[in-house]
């Protein structure tokens, strides 16, 4: 019989586990949380020092029951992760379990391996309680201010939306970036190059040029001017690895070498973790063990020699990283692939890479800048070359960059143009974030922690703030100027580009614009960048001890709690963002832009007034802040009647919650990218054609009784519209007749109706 359990978060991690301990331990799992407040209500006493009341989740209860079975007459060690997380989980095990937290053993490792699990059993510890609090103090922040401030939104903005401390933060950042874009001014200048005949040397001139007259003079000096290698400095140079990867970091280059998004990253990182593969993959540490170190050094030199090593050991950014002890880095370096699927493979190929690279030497190379003066101009030409002399960490990670290499040049040497070329480009406004970019951010503002950055920016997508989308840009006409030493001719040309294209970014929605304009203007304090960040060196206090968590959180509260209450006092107009355009010119009713139920609209008439206000879509591409009074006019014209159909059916043009559309009888048809204002007839009609031979073809059979026989997403079936019968794949759609059709549909099973028991306050 066992005399020991061990009880782990995951069933691949026990699992793992189980292989490395001996018959004397039995390795559970509790599936991650099994305690947390409920759902429903604040379940946190106020008065009574924000005492939290925690229950068993109603899905963990058939575990706990089990857990408390196989714990019976055992000694108990709970090796939950090692950040406060797993510490809280540790400690709800020990209230569910009946055990006393001071008198469990608590054993933490950084990786699943016999080493580490031995060292472990070697050294328990008990649960430690500030971890706990640290976490404790999180959870019940948070809840605060989702219980407080979501319900505000719900009567202020629109029913069903969630504000969260950290949450509310990150979508600010993305709001803001994007007004940033939209209120940059995009100016033109002149990029200048050159190619000259000695060796096919390329250059570029030292400034740009302002505009197209400064350019074309530029070139025109070109014509009799005398270029002259005025220097050529040659040096050495290295270049270093980067530290081994934190959760953040992991992030970005698996999104920008892999493609991966932050939650496949670190669903992925948990898989390689629990099956031994790499070390614990929450952590804001580069700090490598001197075992990890030594390890890497050995199979450097084995496999590239002692030339290709250098033990590096890096300094953690991050003063108050504290979530594990050590960087993301593979359990066994001589193991140079891992994982169940491509995908893991992938990412534990990177992490090895990263990890063994940073024990390397520095990459060596030879740089050389070449100055070329130009006889009656200030500016100079500039040419840079740059040789690859010795790889080092780059025969692993990175990959150089092909060797630039200049052609042999003397100083004074007098050089002949081929080609000078003057480009117009245009300023570029700040970058919109990527997933790895927003982690980034809120990384270098100290928001959020390693186990949060993945939820938090899963979250924002799907409480519909923020969507994911690739960005087509928009096509810009531009000037290039070229000069020839054969012809001695400016010739101008216009060349077509597409500016602003981009994968993958963050786009806020018009949601996002609203809510963050009402909990910046009446909570700013709360969604300040500085606050959080104060907030979060709060919890690492708690976790060390130095405050406690209820006094932390009773300071939050007393400042919180009044916005709250006078946040009641705020119109919903105010909040919505209403603003008014100015008044109908036939009705002289006033007509505004405003947020709705579905999003950004236009209203004609006042919503108190006895005669009931006419609404219509925003145009496209158009905000509350921008919608000018003639563009709301003209909405207002549509529905639109653009002509009949063959058969005397009226056509009409309007735009609903998804877009642009025309509607015939009782038939919708989508007609993006098309203007519903300015879409022809013919178009219109071309559009009905398609849809009518898409109803045709959905149809394997229509009786004059209502029943049909349709192709649905999933094979034939029988409807009469209010009843659904599946036809098995032995059954030929195309025979059954109106009484068999008619009888398979009777026999088929009802639907059925969940009933709504509304629950009676005892």
């Amino acid at each position: 019989m066992t005399k020991n359990l061990v009880i782990v978060e995951s069933p691949a991690k026990a699992k793992t586990i189980q292989k490395y301990l001996g018959k004397d331990f039995m390795v559970k799992s509790s599936f991650g949380h099994i305690r947390d407040l409920p759902k429903k209500g604040l379940n946190i006493d106020v008065e009574n020092n924000f005492a939290p009341t925690y229950d068993i989740l109603a899905d963990k209860k058939k575990v706990v029951r089990e857990l408390k079975t196989a714990a019976k007459d055992k000694e108990v060690w709970l090796a939950s992760d090692e950040d406060r997380e797993g510490e809280a989980i540790a400690w709800h095990l020990c209230s569910a379990l009946g055990i006393k937290p001071e008198q469990t053993k608590r054993i933490v490792f950084h990786e699943i391996t016999k080493t580490a699990i031995e060292t472990a059993i070697k050294k328990p510890r008990t649960v430690d309680i500030k971890l706990v609090d640290a976490q404790q103090a999180r959870r019940i922040l948070d809840r605060l201010v989702g219980y407080e401030l979501s319900p505000v939104l719900w009567k202020k903005v629109r029913p069903g939306l969630s504000a969260g401390r950290v949450q509310s933060v990150a979508v600010r950042l993305i709001v803001e970036r994007e007004r940033q874009i939209k209120n940059h001014a995009s100016k033109s200048n002149y990029k200048i190059t050159a190619q000259f005949i000695a060796g096919s040397l390329s250059a570029e001139l030292s400034k740009r040029m302002d505009n197209l007259k400064e350019a074309e003079k530029f070139l025109e000096d070109c014509k009799i001017a005398i270029f002259k290698i005025a220097s050529i400095d040659q040096k050495p140079g290295i270049r270093n690895p980067s530290a081994p990867f934190t959760t953040s970091t992991l992030q970005q280059e698996a999104s920008r070498k892999l493609g991966f998004s932050v939650k496949q990253t670190m669903t992925l990182a948990q898989k390689l973790y629990e099956s031994g593969n790499i070390t614990y993959m929450r952590t804001d540490s580069t700090i490598l063990s001197g075992q990890a170190i030594k390890a890497a050094e050995d199979f450097i030199q084995k496999e590239y020699g002692p030339k290709y090593h250098k033990i590096r050991q890096y300094k953690t950014k991050n003063s108050s990283a504290q979530e594990a002890h050590e960087a993301i880095r593979p359990t066994n370096f001589s193991q140079q692939s891992a994982g169940s699927d491509d995908q893991q493979k992938k990412l534990y190929a990177l992490i090895w890479r990263r990890a063994l690279a940073s024990q390397m030497a520095a990459a060596e190379l030879d740089r050389t800048d070449v100055i070329i003066n130009i006889s009656n101009r200030q500016e100079t030409f500039e040419a840079k070359g740059e040789v690859l002399r010795f790889d080092g960490f780059l025969k692993v990670y990175g990959g150089g960059k092909d060797d630039v290499i200049l052609p042999n040049l003397q100083s004074g040497q007098e050089l002949t143009y081929d080609l000078i070329q003057a480009t117009e480009t245009f300023n570029k406004p700040p970058a919109r974030y990527s997933e790895a970019s927003l982690v980034r951010k809120l990384e270098e503002l100290g928001i959020g922690r390693p186990s949060t950055y993945a939820p938090t920016i899963s979250t924002i997508q799907a409480r519909g703030y923020v969507e994911r989308a690739d960005l087509e840009g928009e096509q810009r006409k531009i000037t290039v100027l070229d000069l020839r030493t054969t012809d001695q001719t400016i010739k101008s040309s216009q060349e077509t580009q597409n500016f602003g294209a981009d994968k993958g970014k963050l786009i806020p929605t018009p949601l996002a614009d609203v809510t963050t304009d009402f909990l910046v203007k009446n909570f700013g304090g709360v969604i300040d960048y500085d606050f959080t960040a104060t907030v979060e060196r709060s919890f690492d206090e708690i976790a060390e001890g130095t405050i406690q968590w209820q006094g932390m959180i009773k300071k939050f509260y007393n400042d919180f709690h009044p916005l709250v209450k006078e946040s009641e006092n705020v119109s919903r107009e105010e909040s919505t963002q209403t603003r008014h355009l100015g008044n109908d010119p036939s009705s002289k009713k006033p007509i505004m832009a405003r947020y709705g139920r579905y999003g950004p609209m236009l209203q004609r008439g006042e919503t108190e007034s006895e005669e009931k206000p006419d609404f219509a879509a925003m145009p496209d591409g158009a905000t509350i802040e921008d919608v000018t009074l003639e563009q709301a006019l003209e909405m207002f014209k549509l529905p639109r009647l653009v002509g009949q159909t063959k058969d005397g059916k009226d056509i009409k043009a309007n735009i609903g919650r998804f877009g642009p559309y025309i509607v015939i009888d009782k038939l919708f048809i989508s007609i993006k990218p098309h203007n519903p204002m300015k879409i022809s007839l013919e178009e219109a009609l071309e559009l009905y054609d398609e849809k009518l031979q898409q109803e045709a073809n959905k149809y394997i059979q229509r009786f004059t009784s209502g029943i049909n026989i349709v192709n649905g997403p999933y094979g034939p079936y029988i409807t009469d519209g209010k009843k659904n019968a599946r036809l098995d794949k032995t059954i030929d759609p195309t025979k059954l007749t109106e009484a068999e059709a008619k009888t398979m549909l009777e026999k088929a099973p009802s639907k059925s109706k969940k009933r709504f028991v509304r629950r009676t306050k005892k």
